[in-house]
C-alpha cells in the first residue's frame, strides 16, 4: 500500500463553485434512485438507512471483520462526518482526489492492523477487563457508551436533518472528531461500519492566518480551513460493537470512564435502596449522576444510608432549603440541582453560623483532630 499523505483540506466557499452545481444536480438524481454506487456524500436521503443498531456481540470476531473487508475493500464507498463536543454530526462533502487518502487513514490503516498484528499474538478482550497491556484490542457494547450510542442514532435514523458543515456558521474549534461510514455489499444488503479520530482544536489552520509552501514560494492557503488528520488506529464500531485500537484517545473521544461509571451505577444502586426518590419521566438516577465526577467521588466518602430520611427531610427543612416531595413522601429529583442539593446534604455540607445565623454551603471540610486537654479559655 502506498504511504497516504497526512493532511487533508477541507475547503468551503461563500460562492457555490461548479463542482458544488454538479454536486447539487447529482443530489436531486439521487433522490430519485434506491442507492447511489457514488463515493459523493451529498444526498439529501439516507442512500445507506440502517435498521436499528443491534446490541453488541460479546463473541464478535473482529478477525473475520478485517479480512471480510480486505476482500471487499475496493468496493467500499465512504461518507464523513464531523462531530461536535455535543456529538452532533454534520456531512462534509470531499472531492474524488480524496477517496483513497480517507480509505488508507481511516479503513485500511484499521484493517491492516489487525490482519498483520493477528499472526503476532494480537487478542481481542472485552474493555472491562482492559489493563493497558501490549497486543491487545479491546471490544464494548456500542449501547453502554452512551455518546457514541447517539451519534451513530442520529447518522443512521436522522440522515436527512444532518447539515453541511460549514466554519463560517458552525465554527471549527468546536468539532471535537470526525467519523467514516464506509459501506459495502453484503449477502443480506448493504453493510455498514465506522471509524472515529479525535480532533484537535491545533490540528485546524485558519485560510486568513495560514501560508502553504508551494515549491519554493510561500503562497496563500486557499481553503477556509486545513485540517491534520491523526495518524494511528483509535476507534472502529461494527455492528453494535466498538473495536477499540488506543483506550486513551477512545475514553477522551467519547468521554467515557468505566471505573468511574461503575462506582456511580453501585453509588445509584445503593441510594436508591435507602431513599425514596422520584424522578421526571424518562430520567434515572444514573442518567443524573453520568458524568458528574465530582459528585460521584464525594458519594465515594459518604455512608449511604447514615442519615435516614426523615433526618434528610428535617435537614433540608432546618436550612431552608427547596427539597420538594410527592404525595407519596417520596424526594423529588427533578434535575442536576437537585441532585447536587440532596448530595449535598447526604454530605452535610450545609451549615449555619452560630456567630452571625447566616447559612453556608460548605465546598470542602476538614476533620478537626480530637482536642487534648483543656480549651485555652475553658
Amino acid at each position: 500500500m502506498e504511504e497516504a499523505p497526512n493532511e487533508a483540506v477541507l475547503q468551503e466557499t461563500a460562492e457555490p463553485t461548479e463542482e458544488v452545481v454538479e454536486e447539487n444536480a447529482v443530489e436531486q438524481e439521487i433522490e430519485q434512485e434506491s442507492a447511489p454506487e457514488s463515493s459523493d456524500s451529498s444526498s439529501s436521503a439516507d442512500p445507506f438507512a440502517a435498521a436499528p443498531a443491534p446490541s453488541g456481540n460479546p463473541n464478535f470476531d473482529v478477525f473475520q471483520w478485517a479480512n471480510n473487508v480486505d476482500e471487499v475493500k475496493n468496493n467500499v464507498s465512504v461518507e464523513l462526518f464531523l462531530f461536535n463536543k455535543n456529538y452532533t454530526p454534520y456531512k462534509v462533502r470531499y472531492s474524488d482526489g480524496l477517496m483513497q487518502n480517507i480509505k488508507s487513514l481511516f479503513m485500511l490503516e484499521a484493517v491492516e492492523y489487525i490482519i498483520k498484528e493477528a499472526d503476532k499474538g494480537l487478542e481481542c478482550r472485552d474493555y472491562e477487563l482492559s489493563d493497558g497491556e501490549d497486543k491487545v484490542i479491546y471490544r464494548i457494547d456500542l449501547e453502554k457508551v452512551g455518546r457514541a450510542e447517539t451519534l451513530i442514532h442520529l447518522i443512521e435514523h436522522e440522515y436527512r436533518d444532518i447539515a453541511f458543515f460549514t466554519d463560517n456558521e458552525y465554527e471549527f474549534k468546536r468539532i471535537k472528531g470526525i467519523i467514516a461510514r464506509f459501506t459495502y455489499p453484503g449477502e443480506d444488503g448493504q453493510k455498514s461500519f465506522y471509524i472515529a479520530k479525535g480532533l484537535a482544536a491545533s490540528a485546524a489552520l485558519k485560510g486568513k492566518l495560514s501560508w502553504e509552501l508551494n515549491g519554493e514560494s510561500f503562497e496563500p492557503l486557499t481553503a477556509d480551513v486545513a485540517i491534520k488528520v491523526p495518524e494511528g488506529n483509535e476507534t472502529a464500531i461494527i455492528d453494535g460493537n466498538i473495536v477499540i485500537y488506543n483506550q486513551s484517545k477512545f475514553e477522551k473521544l467519547f468521554q467515557y470512564d468505566y471505573k468511574s461509571q461503575v462506582i456511580s451505577e453501585q453509588k445509584a444502586k445503593e441510594i436508591e435502596d435507602a431513599y425514596s426518590l422520584s424522578f421526571p419521566e424518562g430520567l434515572t438516577l444514573n442518567a443524573l449522576l453520568e458524568d458528574k465526577k465530582p459528585l460521584v467521588k464525594k458519594l465515594q466518602n459518604i455512608e449511604i444510608g447514615e442519615m435516614k430520611q426523615d433526618e434528610l427531610l428535617d435537614y433540608a427543612d432546618e436550612m431552608q432549603l427547596e427539597l420538594m416531595t410527592d404525595d407519596q413522601g417520596k424526594i423529588i429529583i427533578m434535575d442536576d440541582k437537585d441532585l447536587g442539593m440532596f448530595v449535598n446534604l447526604l454530605n452535610e455540607d450545609y451549615f449555619v453560623s452560630p456567630v452571625n445565623g447566616k447559612r453556608y454551603e460548605i465546598k470542602s471540610k476538614k476533620l478537626l483532630d480530637e482536642p487534648e486537654g483543656e480549651p485555652p479559655r475553658g
